[in-house]
């Protein structure tokens, strides 16, 4: 039975479940950041799903990351699935800007997240699900 990492639970809000993988949004404002955890018990690494379900990984990685950068017009989108603070498989979708506060080095580590104001997520949040609302209403 597939459950949330309890870390992930704390530090996403909910944006919708696609095919195979809830879509979350990182609480840091710092930058736009989406994460996919595909909705399956167990998983540490992509080779773990079969060979279909890591071709639904990908597209709907592609579909998040292609969605994500013309929603905020970044100039990088960084995909990652590092896994070593949260050993759920989980892939993050990282919107980036020349002007960020990390530019141009990666975003792990760096200063201390930026939890959005309640007004701010509940905006962004009802903006993502009208932008995935094709893709949700797949669920456990």
């Amino acid at each position: 039975m597939f459950e949330l990492h309890p870390r992930l639970t704390a530090d996403t809000f909910h944006i919708a479940d696609l095919p195979l993988c809830r879509l979350l949004l990182m609480n840091d404002s710092r930058y736009p950041w989406l994460i996919l955890v595909p909705r399956q018990a167990s998983l540490t690494e992509v080779y773990q799903l079969d060979q279909d379900r890591q071709h639904q990984l990908w597209d709907e990685s592609a579909l998040v990351g292609e969605r994500l950068m013309q929603f905020t017009n970044a100039d990088k989108l960084n995909i990652a699935a590092l896994g070593n603070q949260v050993p759920q498989l989980h892939v993050h979708h990282v919107a980036r800007f020349q002007h960020d506060s990390s530019w141009p080095a990666p975003i792990w580590g760096i200063g201390t997240a930026e939890p959005y104001l309640p007004e701010q997520s509940e905006t962004l949040i009802a903006s993502l699900r009208q932008l995935f609302a094709d893709q949700s209403g797949h669920g456990d």
